[in-house]
């Protein structure tokens, strides 16, 4: 895969049952998500619904197949938690490790930028001792990408009967004033996509 045959776009609620194939496995198989059951398209379709009102849903597509997805939600739904946004990742096994993940968590951050965004943090599944169902990839990630560890909760999912750690990681992308200029919906900057989307892909 490289830059010429990943293309980025927003998602729409038809895209669910592409994007489960996607996430189920992470369901099923792995602590990445601490979800148990794996939601049902119309579930999924709704939580996409959900995010848009504000946020940005991108999913990346290579030669016309969708092959990962992000996006952004809120932090905390108090008024003063508008300008920081929690981000999340999820990519198809056969194109983790291909740039495909970092180019499109780059072009979720570039939006997040577009809209006045300041913080993004991330709540990432963490093992003391690596296992068949958890890594340290998500962590090693979000480091890679410029997110810092900001906590940790230990011990506090438990899934296929272990016990696994949450990492809070954060990365600021913005200057914090006095006069902070409003969090943009993205409906407000969704025009200008193709544009960001080509800054990382080409």
């Amino acid at each position: 895969m490289d830059n010429t045959t990943l293309q980025i776009r927003a998602a729409v609620p038809q895209d669910a049952e592409a994007l489960l194939r996607i996430y189920a496995p992470y369901v099923t198989q792995t602590a990445v998500t601490f979800e148990y059951h794996v939601p049902t398209a119309e579930e999924f379709q709704n939580r996409i619904r959900r995010v848009l009102q504000k946020y940005p849903y991108l999913v990346a597509e290579a030669d016309g197949e969708i092959v990962g997805y992000a996006y952004a939600g809120p932090f905390r739904e108090r008024a003063a938690y508008g300008w920081t946004a929690e981000t999340s990742i999820y990519i198809s096994e056969g194109s983790r490790k291909t740039g495909a993940g970092g180019k499109l968590y780059r072009t979720l951050e570039r939006v997040l930028q577009t809209q006045n965004i300041l913080n993004l943090n991330a709540f990432v599944a963490y093992p003391r001792e690596e296992d068949v169902h958890l890594t340290k990839n998500s962590m090693q990630f979000h480091a890679h990408m410029g997110y810092e560890l900001l906590g940790r909760f230990p011990e506090c999912g438990y899934k296929f009967h272990r016990w696994y750690d949450m990492l809070w990681m954060g990365k600021s992308i913005g200057a914090h004033t006095a006069l902070q200029t409003p969090v943009r919906t993205f409906d407000e900057v969704r025009a200008e996509l193709p544009r960001i989307a080509a800054l990382e892909t080409g």
